[in-house]
């Protein structure tokens, strides 16, 4: 096997695992804080909102920092430095005595992260340039399909060991998938490679957006967030609206937030390769056409089956939007700036899901739940518009060379 082969595998498990430890915790972690001893369900509430944001708002804060520090030492440095990092944290979660402890663990951890940004990276340099897409593809649908597996491995972890051994058991996976990368993985640097140097974190977002190709695509990602994952923490509420009075609500809603991630689990690599033979934008536009146009008529439906069916085929289209993403910004990126560069994508895609998932919150409480599949759509479209009027806007400046 190609050593670009075998490092991008052994980066997928481990991603896998990354994602898996975030999103574990989101069937049980109220229940868990109930076992620290936090009575009542509005301090439950609390709590749980606060220590799950303690991640999300850590790792935007520090995505910049360690993007800055990849570039300059090496990627799989950091990819150690976040494994071995969020391995040791989420391992102490186990045996934590209350919420605050658990509060600050999540706030480390978030801290710590950065694995994405560093691998996305690593990727995107390993693999042949005509093999980027796929590379990017296979990498994206590790990701998601970590985020769809955690719930599930977490809940069943749970119900058959106990809420602290799922973080337990989780540390240890990925303590044992960084040794893998440890000895697995290599990377390769170019006899020449350049190390760009700027003043700072400021000068690092100067030279950035710098490239005129890149702001058009950090704020097209933040409204594909927005639109996607803005709806899913109301999807429950939308089932029991069309399940009234079924006993399997939790199970319902997990099969309709799963077909999406299945869907896309499957298309990823399938769609960067295509982008790798026709064109990365090509995809990135199809995609976006094909998500939008297939979101509205979930507000129309009737039956769960048809919800259900149509976010299948959603998710399909919704795997060509990161892998083309993905490239986009590789390619566009200042040379020995890639991880700066898809950290600054990172946290444009972290802005978009808090943005989105306040502002759903926002229309399904004035308007009702089944108004924010129009406005999810209206998200994408202006996402595809903003892309071609800053594609004409370079035709038009005699910057199609960049693109």
């Amino acid at each position: 096997m190609e050593s670009w082969k075998r490092s991008l595998h052994i980066l997928c498990i481990v991603q896998f695992l990354a994602m898996a430890s975030v999103s574990c915790v989101t069937p049980f972690l109220p229940l868990y804080l109930q076992e620290l001893g936090v009575s009542g369900h509005a301090e439950a509430t609390v709590w749980s909102g606060a220590i799950y944001a303690a991640n999300l708002l850590s790792a935007f804060v520090m995505a910049p920092i360690w993007g800055r520090l990849a570039d300059r030492y090496g990627r799989k440095p950091m990819l150690l430095r976040s494994g071995f990092g969020m391995a040791i944290t989420i391992t102490l979660m186990a045996v934590v005595q209350g919420p605050l402890e658990l509060l600050v663990l999540r706030l480390i951890n978030g801290m710590l992260s950065g694995f994405s940004p560093a691998a996305v990276a690593l990727t995107a340099r390993s693999a042949p340039k005509e093999r980027s897409g796929y590379a990017l593809g296979l990498f994206h649908a590790s990701s998601v399909g970590g985020t769809i597996c955690g719930p599930l491995l977490g809940g069943v972890i749970a119900d058959r060991f106990g809420f602290a051994d799922v973080f337990l058991y989780i540390g240890i996976g990925i303590f044992a998938a960084s040794l893998v990368v440890l000895f697995g993985v290599h990377e390769q640097k170019e006899k020449h490679e350049p190390k760009a140097q700027t003043d700072g974190l400021r000068g690092d977002m100067q030279e950035i957006l710098s490239r005129r190709p890149l702001p058009p695509l950090f704020i097209s990602a933040l409204l594909q967030r927005a639109a996607t994952v803005g709806t899913l923490p109301l999807i429950p509420l939308y089932v029991q609206t069309l399940a009234p009075g079924s006993d399997n609500v939790a199970l319902l809603a997990g099969i309709a937030t799963a077909a999406v991630g299945v869907a896309n689990m499957m298309a990823a690599p399938h769609l960067g390769r295509f982008g790798d033979r026709y064109g990365q934008r090509q995809v990135l536009r199809a995609s976006l056409f094909g998500t939008m146009l297939l979101t509205v008529p979930q507000s129309l439906v009737q039956q769960l089956w048809q919800l259900i069916a149509l976010r299948f085929c959603s998710g399909v289209w919704l795997g060509g939007l990161g892998p083309s993403l993905n490239v986009l910004v590789r390619r566009h990126a200042p040379p020995g700036m890639e991880s700066r560069a898809y950290s600054y994508l990172n946290c444009a895609q972290m802005a978009g899901g808090l943005l989105g998932s306040i502002g759903m919150g926002w229309v399904a409480a004035v308007f009702g739940i089944r108004y924010i599949f129009p406005c999810s759509a209206i998200l994408l479209a202006l996402s595809l518009f903003w892309m071609k009027v800053t594609e004409r806007q370079a035709v038009r400046n005699g910057w199609t060379s960049e693109l």
